[in-house]
């Protein structure tokens, strides 16, 4: 074997048995939607505001990070975290376990059940259940009572719901073999077609659907049907994603977002966006 061989596989050999070096996390690029009120949105200037860019200052503070948020399409931000286009996403985003098979997640932040929106005085205005908290992650008599239920009322009927969402997941098990299950790009596009007649109940994030009722086209909106939470598809809460690669910046995150939690600013900024404490 030849000297220059011989070097060759040394320095192969050096960099496959040296472990890789921690990145000193100094900078980090945050991707949002920016259009999913009030979790994040952009105001009239051009810059996203929110609960959770409130979150990320306070966090970003405490860990001695420089953050910087960039705009991204929902259906884009797990492809272009784990591509490098970005370093953490916080964008409403629950923690499941499919998700995790790809990402990590923080600590969770919020917890936030799914719910519907239609006619208040439409066809689904007396949905049964309407009110009550099913609890996906007992899967108990009464959770499949109501899933059943559901089911047969929502037969035949048009359901919008954002795509590559945990609402799409849980239509893709549940209702796609009997709704007509419409996705769209964003949860405003699906708001739209509500209010337009052209579907007959939208399937969102309660808190997101919270921000709609405020507006004063959607007067004749309002919730039906049961909420629901928990379980391998809706998860324990929502959380901030990072590259599993990326454990150390993962840390660093959560040992300031726990701060952040344990001193209650996280619910101070959860009472200013939704008026309610989505911390517990």
């Amino acid at each position: 074997m030849t000297s220059s061989r011989w070097i060759a596989l040394a320095a192969l050999a050096l960099t496959c048995s040296t472990p890789a070096i921690a990145k000193d996390w100094k900078t980090v690029t945050v991707a949002m939607e920016g259009s999913y009120a009030p979790w994040n949105q952009t105001d009239a200037s051009g810059k996203i505001v929110g609960f959770e860019v409130d979150i990320l200052n306070d966090v970003c503070a405490r860990a001695k990070l420089e953050c910087n948020i960039v705009a991204q399409d929902w259906d884009g931000v797990i492809p272009g975290l784990t591509a490098g286009k970005f370093d953490i996403v916080m964008d409403g985003m629950s923690i499941t376990e499919e998700r995790m098979k790809t990402i990590d997640f923080s600590i969770p932040y919020a917890s936030s059940p799914v719910a519907f929106l239609a006619d208040k005085n439409g066809p689904l205005a007396q949905l049964s259940n309407s009110g009550k908290m099913i609890d996906l992650s007992k899967d108990d008599a009464e959770s499949k009572a109501a899933l059943d239920t559901l089911r047969k009322e929502l037969t035949g009927k048009n359901v919008g719901l954002q795509v590559s969402t945990t609402e799409a997941t849980f239509a893709d098990k549940y209702l796609k073999d009997v709704a007509n299950v419409h996705e769209y790009k964003t949860t405003d596009e699906h708001d739209l077609d509500l209010m337009a007649g052209r579907i007959d109940v939208a399937f969102a994030d309660t808190t997101y659907f919270l921000g709609t009722l405020a507006k004063p086209d959607a007067k004749d909106l309002a919730f039906v049907g049961p909420q629901f939470k928990g379980g391998p598809i809706l998860g324990p809460g929502i959380g901030a994603a990072f590259r599993k690669t990326d454990k150390d910046l993962q840390d660093i995150y959560n040992k300031a977002l726990k701060a952040a939690l344990d001193d209650g600013s996280v619910s101070k900024y959860s009472m200013q966006w939704f008026k309610i404490d989505i911390t517990k």
